[in-house]
C-alpha cells in the first residue's frame, strides 16, 4: 500500500532513511489506505495520508482509533487512543493536536535511540566540529563570501579525508551493518560510501 501526502519529520543526518510521520490506526488495528481526493472532472486527485484527514466526515475517511508514530525504516511507536466521546464535533487537527506532539516525541525517541546504536565519535572530534560550526558563523558576520569559502574548503576535506574510508568500509564491511553503524538505511549507506568513495551506487 502507497503513502499520501502527509507532513514528515527528519533529522539532518539520517534523512529520509528514518522519515517520520504521525500514523493512524483504525479500530480494528488495521492502517487505513490513503484517502483519495478528486481534483477535477478530468480524473485528477491527491491521496492524502495526513492524521487529520481520518475524522470520519467524508465516506472515503474512516475514524481514527488511535494515532502512533511511524518511521519509514519500519519502527511503530505505541498507540495513542483518541476518546471521540471528548472530541465530538471539534476539529480533528485542534482536539488531537497533543496526541500528535506525542507522536513527534515518540520518534524523537526513536531517532535518539538510532544515534546511539550508530557507530560513536569521540568527543574530540564533536568538540571540533562544533568550534568549526562557531568559527564558520563568525566568519559570516562579517563577510559571507569569507563563510561560504570557508564552507567549501570543510565540504573539499571531507571529499579528500573519506575517500579511502569509503572503500575500506565496503571492502571490511557488510552492508547492513555499515548502514546501522550509519544510522541509515542499507540504499542511503551504498549510496554515501559510493558518493565519498568516488564509484556508482549502481554497480
Amino acid at each position: 500500500m502507497g503513502e499520501g501526502e502527509r507532513e514528515t519529520w527528519t533529522t539532518e543526518e539520517f534523512g529520509t532513511s528514518h522519515e517520520g510521520a504521525v500514523g493512524v490506526l483504525l479500530a480494528d488495528g488495521s492502517v487505513p489506505a490513503p484517502v483519495f481526493f478528486d481534483m477535477s472532472s478530468g480524473g485528477g486527485g491527491q491521496a492524502v495520508s495526513q492524521w487529520t484527514t481520518y475524522d470520519g466526515r467524508y465516506p472515503q475517511a474512516p475514524r481514527a482509533a488511535a494515532l502512533r508514530a511511524v518511521c519509514s525504516c519500519g519502527w511503530t511507536g505505541p498507540a495513542h487512543n483518541l476518546d471521540w466521546d471528548q472530541i465530538g464535533d471539534q476539529d480533528l487537527a485542534e482536539a488531537a493536536g497533543g496526541t500528535a506532539d506525542t507522536c513527534a516525541q515518540d520518534w524523537d525517541m526513536h531517532t535518539t535511540e538510532v544515534d546511539q546504536a550508530a557507530i560513536p565519535l569521540p568527543q574530540t572530534f564533536t568538540d571540533l566540529l562544533a568550534q568549526l560550526v562557531t568559527e564558520v558563523e563568525t566568519l559570516a558576520k562579517t563577510s559571507a563570501l569569507a563563510a561560504l569559502r570557508a564552507a567549501r574548503q570543510l565540504e573539499v576535506t571531507a571529499a579528500r579525508t573519506a575517500y579511502w574510508p569509503a572503500h575500506q568500509a565496503r571492502q571490511d564491511t557488510p552492508l547492513e551493518q555499515a548502514a546501522t553503524a550509519l544510522g541509515l538505511n542499507e540504499d542511503a549507506a551504498r549510496r554515501l560510501m559510493a558518493r565519498f568513495g568516488g564509484w556508482s551506487p549502481y554497480r
